[in-house]
């Protein structure tokens, strides 16, 4: 019928405006910013770098691969590697990003970079209040601005931030179960030859 959509529109704006007055969630309005919806656990914004431990900078889980600032649709993502390593929170040598920096006047919160990640380095934030004067200073964000603790990233996506620190948790005691492992084998190879020529010494002395 023509016109049907339009009958159901007003239904429903009608619906809520009288129901406001006996039932609270239909109070579909809020007085901002001195009321605040609480923000849904998949809702995204633009990008942060996660680090673990409390030094920003020792614990970044970034290695600088790229792989984010290659496929990033918008290219708003901007990336210089570091020549040298340094330990991560973990104690291993990692690459690091000597330049992070993402242009979020240009970021479209499509969350590609996270989903490409392989390191679960960087997260998308629920954070909007970024309005500024500063179209060019202020908007393009660096490493330092767009780092936050792994806790603020639970604090922020609990069930994601559980999968990611299960997940790197498992890759961490496999690696030691591995490092372990080749350093037995080290040792016994170092062993090895020591007692062969132990038990020839008795041989070569008659």
């Amino acid at each position: 019928m023509f016109g049907e959509g339009i009958v159901k529109g007003m239904a429903e704006t009608a619906r809520n405006f009288l129901g406001s007055y006996v039932k609270e969630d239909r109070l579909t309005t809020v007085q901002y910013p001195e009321e605040r919806l609480p923000q849904k656990e998949a809702a995204r914004n633009f990008p942060f770098l996660v680090y673990d431990g409390d030094d920003w900078q020792a614990g970044m889980r970034c290695v600088a691969c790229q792989i984010c600032e290659k496929e990033c649709p918008p290219q708003c993502i901007y990336i210089t590697k570091s020549k040298d390593k340094k330990p991560d929170h973990a104690g291993k040598a990692q690459l690091y990003p000597a330049i992070f920096d993402i242009d979020i006047s240009v970021c479209m919160s499509c969350q590609i970079c996270v989903e490409v990640c392989p390191f679960d380095a960087i997260k998308m934030d629920t954070e909007f209040e970024l309005s500024t004067g500063d179209r060019f200073g202020d908007l393009l964000q660096h490493k330092d601005e767009l780092s936050k603790p792994n806790t603020y990233f639970r604090k922020l996506h609990p069930t994601e931030a559980a999968e990611a620190d299960a997940r790197l948790a498992a890759e961490k005691a496999k690696a030691e179960t591995k490092a372990k492992a080749d350093a037995e084998a080290k040792a016994k190879a170092a062993a090895g030859p020591k007692t062969f020529a132990a038990a020839l010494a008795p041989a070569l002395v008659k």
